[in-house]
């Protein structure tokens, strides 16, 4: 779910795949779609093949799909998007093919193959890693809305303006009602069906394992194995995830466990960030801070994270300082770790806006509902949640966050269809660090709950995205088990 997974550590995919050089794009605004879709008889196909630039080893196609798959009538003659796809050329690889999804939503797939790669060495020899610009990504289609790239960027927490998000619905017109996670989710099968492969492994990580699981909900016969990553639960049955309750109440959690480690702090930082969440008017600012903290330091408290000059770190003393009358170095970290500028074709804030808005459900409903009751509907829950839901934060914490704020001025859209709740019966192995707070460890237990074959792994000490970030093994050797063994 934590966008900022570009802003902090995507700079490492973008020097891994060039071998040291960052790669420049040029980013693009979708076009208009052409005239007529592909037709529904044709097997979609990869077309235009060429070595992935940068990236040896890999091919790299375009797939036309139709900008509506809901088609049959309303669907047809709205026209078609043609997205980036990376192939690894080990096209007879002994144990299948693996599709993995980046997350977001908002991240494009084809930059990161080699790093993923590298990452996991026993599956990309044994596995054909394939990864997708999803809609609205990359280069080749990101939805440039410049106002919400500068404002926001990868950020899900920071609110942008009602001006920014005025214009990214202008930007986008009608083909808002088409970036949703169904929409991708019939991409996926076409993707499949244009490689020529049966069933094969979906791997997810944070927004992706939403994506992923919606997938194997709609195609259950063609996923073999499932694997989520820093998980958002595929469905939200209780109404609350775009108020990120759950994320709210664990940061004490986090914070509280990351003290005990030796030397322990002598304090509770949850404590404190109560404190400061009641007197402090950036207290939504400071929810983000913690969170994309996070992405350089999953201890909390190193004071020289690598990213930060020195001494500018230590999330939970700075916190402590604050709420003890010295906010110069927490204030230090709200500038130096503030949101936006990310380059469109590494982070579409405007497919974010987009697929947020019309996948999930919020206090007044879904993105059907009429805009003009949002704003009373959203107080009055404001007035009614209880600390309990959102202790050490406030419910002003919890209304005032980027996914709300986004989706209370986006326009009416439509919203994407409500998958079952429960998986289908396939291997299915959940990873998430304990010190995660962008997809917190109470997310993947849930989605246990929805997983008849699903096993819970938890990496102690690790954040977000344990496959590509995790600094020790414990997940990685956990995926190569599930997959190799």
């Amino acid at each position: 779910m934590r966008s900022r997974l570009l802003a902090v550590f995507a700079l490492t995919f973008a020097l891994t795949a060039s071998g040291g050089a960052a790669v420049a794009a040029t980013p693009t605004t979708p076009s208009a779609p052409s005239a007529s879709a592909p037709s529904a008889k044709a097997p979609p196909t990869l077309s235009d093949p060429h070595p992935c630039e940068g990236q040896p080893g890999y091919t790299c196609s375009m797939l036309a799909v139709p900008l509506d798959h809901r088609g049959k009538g309303k669907g047809k003659g709205k026209g078609e998007l043609k997205l980036q796809v990376a192939t690894a050329d080990n096209a007879g690889a002994p144990k299948g093919t693996l599709l993995f999804l980046t997350g977001g939503p908002g991240q494009p797939g084809v930059p990161f193959i080699t790093r993923i790669a590298q990452r996991l060495p026993e599956v990309a020899k044994n596995y054909r890693i394939v990864m997708i610009d999803q809609r609205g990504t990359g280069d080749f289609g990101a939805i440039n809305c410049p106002q919400l790239q500068a404002q926001v960027g990868s950020s899900d927490i920071e609110p942008p303006t009602v001006a920014a998000i005025e214009e990214c619905a202008g930007i986008l017109g009608d083909r808002r009602h088409y970036f949703t996670s169904e929409q991708t989710t019939g991409d996926l099968e076409m993707l499949r069906q244009a490689l020529g492969v049966r069933s094969w492994v979906v791997d997810g990580v944070s927004y992706g394992s939403l994506t992923a699981a919606r997938y194997a909900v709609a195609h259950p016969r063609n996923v073999s194995k499932l694997v989520l990553d820093s998980v958002l639960p595929h469905v939200d049955p209780q109404g609350d995830d775009m108020l990120y309750l759950t994320g709210l109440r664990a940061t004490a959690r986090v914070l509280r466990e990351a003290c005990t480690v030796a030397p322990a702090c002598g304090f509770d930082p949850a404590k404190d960030l109560a404190w400061l969440a009641r007197h402090r008017k950036d207290h939504v600012m400071i929810f983000d801070l913690i969170v994309t903290y996070e992405f350089l330091d999953p201890t909390y408290r190193d004071p020289n994270p690598a990213g930060l000059p020195a001494g500018a770190g230590d999330v939970i003393g700075a916190i402590h300082e604050a709420r003890n009358g010295n906010p110069a170095r927490l204030d230090q970290q709200l500038a130096l770790l503030n949101s936006g500028g990310d380059p469109v074709n590494r982070y579409s804030s405007g497919l974010h806006i987009a697929t947020v808005c019309g996948d999930g459900r919020f206090p007044w409903g879904t993105s059907e509902a009429p805009v003009a009751g949002r704003q009373e509907i959203l107080e009055r829950t404001r007035r009614t949640l209880p600390a309990r839901k959102v202790w050490p934060f406030t419910a002003d914490t919890a209304v005032g966050n980027g996914f709300i704020q986004e989706c209370l001025n986006w326009p009416r859209s439509q919203h994407t269809a409500e998958p079952s709740v429960r998986l289908p019966r396939v291997p299915t192995l959940i990873l998430n660090g304990d010190r995660d707070l962008s997809t917190p460890l109470e997310w993947a237990r849930e989605e246990l709950r929805y997983a008849p074959g699903g096993r819970l792994v938890i990496v102690k000490g690790a954040s977000h995205s344990i496959q590509n970030r995790e600094l020790g093994t414990q997940g990685r050797e956990a995926v190569n088990a599930f997959l190799n063994g």
